[in-house]
């Protein structure tokens, strides 16, 4: 079997760039749905955070500025 000539080296190394480069194409669109996907949940979250915080403030507010004062005799 007469060695491959430079052609054909050429020709496979090619064909090997060419798959190899699908391939990263796949892994980066998989990885794009992840980025999004999590970008999503991060959204989600400082939302809650957010609704969490204002629930606090609120609680925070109904609070007694003066602890020995009893909550029942507020007006």
């Amino acid at each position: 079997m007469p060695a491959p000539s430079r052609i054909e080296q050429i020709a496979e190394r090619v064909e090997r760039l060419l798959v190899r480069h699908e391939e990263v194409q796949r892994t980066n669109a998989l990885l794009q749905d992840q980025v999004e996907a999590l970008t999503r949940e991060r959204d989600a979250l400082k939302s809650r955070l957010a609704a969490a915080r204002t629930r606090l403030d609120a609680l925070l507010d109904q609070l007694p500025t003066d602890p020995t004062q009893d909550p029942s005799s507020r007006s």
